[in-house]
């Protein structure tokens, strides 16, 4: 649990570090370029330290240990991040949209410096080896809340493909005299704002899944059962419900064992369900067994 901490904790602080450092570059770069598509996406990015602030702080709540206000952990402490970063993927993806939308209704085009071009692209690189660092990381300790801040990189690359697209159009209509080139950035900006609006969407849906505390399916389930009946003194499992609490999982199992055996044997019984459950599965986060009578 350490090790999946420290690993979110460095991605968190390194996504804060580069997207402060790009909004930064893409702010200063256009406004000397004079590329309002630069500045509208180092405003994007500027979005991303937000979001990877509220992963740190999601990601450092969830490593608290249980208390008597939160029995079963601060698990959920990721999808409240998750959750945060949905909605700011839909705004951003929300402004993105009336931004271009706008653009195309006013007509509206700019003069800007090949030198921006260079910017984006450095950009785009960058937001490309973030996105593919959190989201397998994220996989590997299943932290939602490092996938989601992950779609944010993504998203941002995506922006700066659009503040590509619309650059380089800009400065070839200006020197080949084709104006309605122009406008193709409005355009793709609109569809890239759906995406993203999409992306912020589906985040948000599978957080408050999660929230909800979703109970697993009997095809996610057989290994537990599996796993118990292996159990020496088990002689059937009544019922097993494995429900998820962030990136953990919480099991609830009734167990049955021989009826003439003692209190403290079903009570070893149970602690040996509990410990080869949690020792054979790294998600599994904490087991309440019950103990019935096998007839």
């Amino acid at each position: 649990m350490d090790q999946r901490y420290s690993k979110a904790q460095f991605a968190s602080i390194l996504g804060i570090i580069a997207n402060l450092l790009l909004a930064i570059i893409k702010g200063v770069a256009g406004v000397l370029t004079n590329s309002k598509a630069l500045i509208a996406d180092a405003f994007h990015s500027a979005s991303d330290v937000v979001s990877s602030f509220a992963v740190l702080i999601g990601i450092r709540a969830a490593r608290k240990p249980p208390d008597p206000e939160h029995p079963y952990g601060h698990g959920k402490a990721e999808n409240i991040a998750t959750l945060i970063v949905s909605i700011l993927l839909i705004i951003v993806g929300f402004e993105i949209l009336l931004d271009s939308v706008q653009s195309i209704w006013d007509r509206t085009t700019q003069q800007t410096s090949i030198y921006a071009l260079y910017v984006v692209i450095f950009s785009i690189i960058a937001k490309e080896a973030l996105f593919q660092y959190k989201y397998r990381l994220g996989n590997k300790i299943n932290s939602p809340a490092i996938i989601a801040d992950a779609w944010h990189h993504r998203s941002d690359a995506l922006s700066s493909v659009i503040a590509l697209a619309g650059i380089g159009l800009s400065i070839l209509g200006r020197e080949y005299q084709i104006t309605f080139l122009q406008y193709f950035d409005p355009v793709a900006g609109t569809l890239i704002a759906v995406l993203v609006m999409w992306m912020g969407f589906k985040l948000g849906k599978d957080a408050v899944n999660v929230t909800l505390e979703t109970v697993l399916d009997d095809d996610d389930t057989e290994h537990f059962f599996e796993c118990v009946l292996k159990v020496d003194g088990v002689k059937r499992v009544d019922t097993l419900n494995a429900r998820t609490h962030g990136s953990y999982v919480i099991i609830d199992v009734k167990i049955s064992v021989a009826p003439e055996i003692t209190v403290d044997d079903g009570h070893a019984i149970a602690a040996r369900v509990k410990e080869r459950l949690m020792d054979d599965h790294e998600e599994v986060q904490d087991v309440y067994v019950h103990v019935n009578p096998y007839h």
